[in-house]
């Protein structure tokens, strides 16, 4: 049975279209991976599916009483609540119940005899549903899935408002686990996750037993947890059975049959036109040549979809810096409390680090403390001689109203207007997205924007906060390069070990030296 249904679906913004009449259907336990380089639609097609957005044209129809939950970053978290609060909201439906079959119990007392007896199968119902739905052990439950997902150390009486924003996903997205929709909606749910919190959540998708639809660049992730993939290129969704590597087999093989059938119809289409214009003059072969144009006329013209702009990203190396990067003495980081013990560390030139660990251990609290950005609770840091910095932050939180030729010339004014083009080009973004407001281009490519901002200055240190998040799989391994090849030094947090394992020198695990249970 479809659980979902959506036919002749187009789509765009302005001049740019994003889909254009396409059907796609969900069925019962189908666990999909909706894949596709940024840009391509994937949280617009999820954004219109929910009803977030109207399409252009075309039908989305749902089966009746599903239930949907869609992980949106976006929603808002009320200030006073706490993570507990927030997570026992997703049996609200199970509360309600509570409180009626209380006043059921209160109306009982001056009811008639058919009165009372009609409350009593209503009463009888309600506490069926209380004890299908586990509703006398909801509190173990949201404990279970809060120890997965790394939340019981932080505290469950902690408030919303206080949370990092990789802890208030995950508050989200164990919200949303606990509901048991019929069908989950997730957007990149790993990009907040560390490594044992994404292996938890690999661990319960493969064993969730309803649907979902997973958009995701972490391909190992992605290949253990889906069955089906659903590919977004060129305003097309096509449908291809099994994992992304399979996937990958697939459209490699369907993508060269394409290439030799145009070559051999480009060869066939010049020999025709060779033939009809040196014939159609001559009377004794002129109705062969209007046969062969005739031919050509009704000819099904194979067209190659255009190819998309891959990113090259080369980083302007600085001067050499002096050998200390940086060093701290007895450093405690954090807020109002401290985050680690005091802290001596040293970094040296040509070293390329990995900070790892759990969220909200104080990975980025330590960047900013080391860069100056924020103070620290007590001890020092020093930093090197002649350093030039380049500095990625994980998330920017405002709205930029900006297009992408004026944000990057606001940084490189003695740019030319071909220079910033050029620039922006390079990492893969196409005229219409330079041309575009920052605020409507996905997460991915505004993350290409931010990077092309980072490889035009000079630098021969680069301090790194989750730098993948939201990239396609060609821009992640194109990143990877570009930071191998680097010859300055590089400070990075990342949760991907398939990534920072060929790129840094040392690991540096933060568990080791936090303050927090872990």
């Amino acid at each position: 049975m479809s659980i979902l249904t959506v036919k002749n679906l187009s789509h765009g913004f302005g001049d740019r279209a994003i889909f254009n009449n396409v059907s796609f259907r969900l069925l019962k336990g189908e666990h999909i991976g909706l894949i596709g380089a940024n840009g391509e639609g994937k949280s617009s097609f999820m954004n219109m599916i929910t009803g977030k957005l109207e399409p252009d044209e075309g039908e989305i129809q749902w089966a009746k009483r599903v239930r949907v939950g869609y992980l949106d970053q976006h929603t808002i978290l009320e200030k006073g609540m706490t993570m507990r609060d927030a997570l026992k909201g997703a049996f609200q439906y199970l509360f309600d119940l509570e409180t009626e079959m209380t006043q059921i119990c209160d109306k009982m007392a001056d009811a008639s005899p058919e009165g009372l007896e009609q409350l009593l199968e209503d009463m009888g119902t309600i506490q069926d549903i209380l004890d299908n739905n586990d509703f006398y052990v909801i509190d173990a439950k949201v404990e279970e899935i809060a120890r997965g997902l790394g939340l019981e150390e932080i505290g469950l009486e902690k408030d919303v408002h206080d949370l990092s924003g990789g802890q208030r996903t995950k508050v989200l997205l164990g919200k949303l686990l606990l509901e048991k929709p019929d069908i989950l909606l997730l957007d990149e749910p790993t990009n907040y996750l560390d490594e044992q919190h994404i292996q938890w959540l690999t661990r319960y998708l493969q064993e969730y037993e309803n649907a979902f639809i997973l958009i995701s660049h972490d391909i190992p992730f992605l290949n253990s947890v889906i069955n089906l993939i659903y590919h977004m290129e060129n305003q097309e969704l096509n449908r291809y059975p099994g994992d992304y590597d399979n996937f990958l087999q697939v459209y490699d093989a369907k993508k060269q049959q394409l290439e030799a059938a145009y070559r051999k119809q480009q060869q066939e289409i010049s020999e025709l036109k060779d033939f009809v214009a040196r014939n159609k003059a001559r009377v004794a072969t002129r109705n062969m040549a209007m046969s062969r144009q005739k031919k050509l006329d009704k000819m099904d013209v194979i067209e190659l979809a255009r190819e998309k702009p891959k990113p090259s990203f080369e980083f302007k190396g600085a001067r050499v810096s002096g050998k200390l990067i940086f060093q701290t003495k007895d450093l405690v980081i954090g807020y109002d409390e401290a985050l680690s013990k005091p802290l001596n560390l040293r970094m040296e030139r040509g070293q390329k680090i990995a900070l790892v660990g759990a969220n909200g251990l104080g990975k980025t609290t330590l960047l900013r403390s080391i860069l100056g950005e924020i103070p620290s609770i007590s001890g020092a840091v020093e930093l090197g001689d002649y350093l030039h910095i380049g500095y990625f932050e994980q998330e920017i939180k405002e709205a930029n109203y900006n297009t992408c030729i004026d944000e990057v010339w606001q940084d490189f004014p003695s740019y030319t207007q071909y220079e910033i083009r050029a620039a922006l080009a390079k990492c893969g973004l196409t005229t219409k997205h330079i041309e575009s407001k920052i605020v409507v281009l996905s997460g991915g490519e505004q993350a290409k924007v931010r990077l092309c901002k980072l490889i035009n200055r000079e630098t021969n240190l680069l301090i790194l906060d989750e730098p993948t998040n939201h990239l396609d799989v060609d821009a992640k391994e194109e990143l990877k390069r570009a930071l191998k090849e680097y010859k300055g030094s590089v400070l990075l947090i990342c949760h991907e070990p398939e990534f920072y394992r060929e790129v840094t020198t040392d690991v540096w695990n933060c568990e080791t030296w936090t303050t927090k249970v872990v």
